[in-house]
């Protein structure tokens, strides 16, 4: 349930504050004085688009904060706590602020969140009904949408069932649509991935030996001058390097004994002359040792260029090579299998399309069922508005074909005829304006009643209804507070007498700056409210014994109906 809902520079309305409690609340005022500015402030908490127009002149930014208490609603206080925010006693803080610049801010529970997630939370709290469902739901897929609401649980579990089903089938057909028209496609694809793979089990790559070819190609490339270094070394050592050091080992002896730092030196200069002693060795050795082999270079520059082809189509390197070839395998192995595949693929397709098509006949029969119960709750509600010869209808039709749809095997619309012995036809074509208005009240009211939102706010959505039917839509929108909490904006007086609280903007103008206020309204206030409705008069003695007429009359039918109900 909402319980406080602050509007700040939003709009008209420079401040204000409501104290939300339970059971039937009004809001009322003169045209233009912003009373829908209320509504809007819900909008805005529940994630709509924010507009800079809804900032007021001169401020800076626009505000709106509302505290619900959602004691019991576990997943929504998850959400909360998910996000950041806190939940206190069971009430969240929900809230909205808007710059003159055009940035947006949300918070929930006192932590910054996304507008999306607002939306979500507001899904589970208030259902706003409006002059805009009439445009909503002339539309077939709304009207589909509200019989499945209308219909509650048993289409819900039904539908649980279908979609996965559905989502499956439609996934499987497109798998298998898509192997079936690219089959020359797919059959180009796997000849020259065979092409390739030949290729590389010809050449037969392994890891790193590229750089294995690479050096070998370069000694055997420059073997002769690698001997020639090799054997001149050796010769420059053998002449010249050896004895010299050799001297030095003797010259160096004679003195030894006499100096620790000399005998520490000649040790040095007696192993330079083990060590050049081995590197003779050693370069003799690998000198009889290097290959002049010209037909073993001609294969390693044969095999390095057969890898070198290989690395310029499915490379750049060995390693990408060796990757490509085992991603081919797999690949061939899939595509080779198309038609073992595309059997496995039916065979998913045909069971995803038994499992769908009984949870879509189960939907049918429900929602024709509901159909028949939504056409006539509201068809009783029409003859309370002061329709009484009027007939609404919503229609099933299954598709013979079984051609299943996200929304199962049915189509539904809504018809309406205004004598009992018309036809009906589809709203857009067989209501008027006026009898639109009340068809669509009629049915807010049935299906806001079937709801399980908490809080229920209508906008208005008695225009165009006066006298007896406005009385009318008063006891409705009162019976439907016993159960949720019921907010509405309304001009019509029949309407405000049955409220619990009444709330009223007031306007004001001192021809420079126009600005608005909302109060709550006590007896004596809502008789002069109600006068004013009335009558266009606050003073006028009639219209305020009318207006105490109207709140003893709607007191009394609302204890009636709570009398009624006990019994």
């Amino acid at each position: 349930m909402w319980q406080h809902l602050r509007l700040t520079s939003l709009g008209v309305i420079a401040e204000a504050e409501l104290e939300l409690g339970p059971g039937f609340t009004v809001i009322t005022g003169e045209t233009g004085a912003g009373k829908t500015m209320v509504v809007t402030a819900l909008g805005l908490l529940r994630g709509e688009r924010a507009d800079t127009g809804l900032v007021r002149h001169g401020a800076q930014r626009s505000r709106v904060e509302a505290f619900i208490d959602i004691t019991g609603d576990e997943y929504a206080s998850d959400m909360v706590t998910e996000a950041g925010g806190d939940v206190d006693d069971g009430v969240v803080s929900l809230g909205r602020t808007i710059s003159a610049a055009g940035r947006s801010r949300a918070q929930a529970g006192g932590a910054a969140a996304p507008a999306a997630l607002l939306g979500r939370l507001s899904e589970r709290l208030v259902a706003v009904h409006g002059q805009a469902s009439q445009h909503r739901l002339i539309q077939r897929a709304e009207q589909r949408a509200a019989l499945d609401a209308f219909a509650g649980e048993a289409l819900t579990r039904a539908y649980a069932e279908f979609e996965p089903a559905w989502e499956s089938l439609r996934s499987l057909t497109e798998e298998i649509d898509l192997i079936t028209a690219h089959t020359q496609e797919r059959a180009r694809e796997l000849e020259m991935l065979r092409q390739g793979l030949q290729e590389c089990e010809r050449v037969a790559p392994r890891a790193g030996e590229d750089d294995e070819l690479l050096a070998e190609e370069n000694r055997l490339a420059n073997a002769e001058a690698l001997i020639r270094a090799a054997g001149a070394a050796h010769d420059a050592i053998s002449a010249h390097a050896r004895d010299a050091v050799a001297s030095a080992v003797d010259v160096l002896a004679e003195a030894g004994g006499n100096d620790e730092e000399l005998d520490r030196l000649s040790g040095r200069v007696s192993e330079s002359l083990i060590e050049l002693d081995d590197i003779s060795v050693e370069l003799s050795r690998y000198a009889d040792g290097v290959d002049v082999d010209a037909n073993r270079l001609a294969v390693v520059q044969e095999r390095r260029a057969a890898l070198a082809e290989l690395q310029r189509k499915y490379g750049p390197s060995i390693e990408d090579v060796l990757a490509w070839q085992e991603n081919a395998a797999t690949r061939v192995l899939e595509l080779d299998d198309d038609g073992g595949r595309l059997a496995t693929l039916q065979a998913r397709c045909d069971e995803a399309r038994h499992r769908a098509l009984d949870a879509a006949h189960r939907m049918s029969a429900l929602r024709a069922d509901s159909a028949k119960r939504l056409g006539d709750q509201v068809t009783a509600e029409l003859h309370e508005l002061s329709m009484p010869h009027a007939r609404f209808t919503a229609e099933v039709h299954s598709r013979d074909d079984e051609e299943l749809s996200a929304s199962g095997l049915d189509d539904v619309w809504f018809g309406f005829a205004a004598n009992t012995s018309g036809s009906p036809r589809t709203l857009d074509k067989g209501a008027s304006g006026g009898e639109l208005s009340r068809i669509m009240l009629a049915l807010e009211v049935v299906l806001a009643g079937g709801g399980t939102v908490p809080t229920l706010i209508f906008d208005e959505v008695d225009a165009g209804i006066g006298g007896q039917a406005a009385v009318e839509v008063g006891k409705r929108l009162a019976r439907l507070a016993n159960t949720a909490q019921v907010l509405a904006v309304t001009h019509l007086p029949q309407v405000a007498a049955f409220a619990d609280h009444h709330f009223r903007v007031l306007k004001n103008d001192d021809g420079q700056v126009t600005r608005s206020d909302v109060v709550e309204l006590d007896d004596d206030g809502r008789v002069v409210e109600l006068s004013r409705m009335l009558a266009g008069q606050q003073d006028s003695e009639s219209a305020r014994a009318h207006a105490a007429e109207l709140l003893h009359t709607a007191g009394q039918n609302k204890e009636q109906g709570k009398e009624q109900r006990k019994e």
